[in-house]
């Protein structure tokens, strides 16, 4: 290998330490072949440099953009817990005050459905649709076709039914709103909770019928 020549006055090590440091960035770095993940690391060393340059250059509207972003964070850490508690406190009955923290009588499935009734009249929509469905899964249960419990989630119920294929495809539909309007809080009014007690009922129905 041929040495590297450098003017005397300049040190080698010093050159050495400079070309080093160039052959090392990204720009400079063979690969043999395509990666997969290359553009992706590409990518976020571009973003990492952008990040740096922003930050040095704008100081100030980096610690907005931080902040900001930080605040974001916690509104959803609060919103999905928001969601987890609604969803706790409409299919898990808990103990009336002055029963010794005895838990109360469940709910059958006329129960269910008359409380999701008064809700909807006082347009309180998205609970009633979690209690139309509680009233539809104890009447598959009624009909052997699933195994009710309030631990379970809307998912299980539709993983274990046992159910002809059009049933199961309007299960799914059902498990999807449900999630959709209570889970994602999307808003649900008087037409939407209409549907999804016709669709319940007509899968309660069928089932029935078999």
């Amino acid at each position: 290998m041929t040495s590297l020549w450098v003017p005397p006055e300049i040190p080698a090590d010093s050159v050495r330490r400079a070309v080093r440091e160039v052959f090392a960035r990204p720009e400079y770095r063979w690969v043999s072949g395509a990666e997969p993940a290359h553009w992706l690391r590409d990518l976020w060393h571009r973003f990492i440099e952008w990040l740096n340059r922003f930050t040095t250059q704008h100081p100030v509207d980096a610690k907005l953009v931080f902040w900001g972003a930080l605040v974001l964070l916690l509104a959803l850490l609060v919103h999905l817990g928001l969601t987890v508690w609604r969803i706790y406190r409409v299919t898990v009955r808990r103990p009336a005050p002055g029963t010794g923290g005895a838990l109360p009588p469940p709910l059958d499935a006329r129960a269910h459905l008359e409380r999701a009734e008064a809700l909807a009249r006082s347009g309180r929509y998205t609970e009633a649709l979690a209690h139309r469905f509680a009233a539809l899964l104890m009447e598959l249960d009624r009909a052997d076709a699933l195994r009710f419990h309030p631990s379970k989630t809307p998912a299980e119920y539709l993983l274990e039914a046992r159910l002809p294929s059009e049933d199961r495809n309007a299960l799914a539909g059902l498990v999807a709103r449900l999630y959709h309007h209570i889970f994602g809080a999307a808003p649900c009014d008087e037409q939407c909770y209409h549907d999804f007690g016709m669709m319940a009922g007509s899968v309660a129905r069928h089932v029935a019928s078999h």
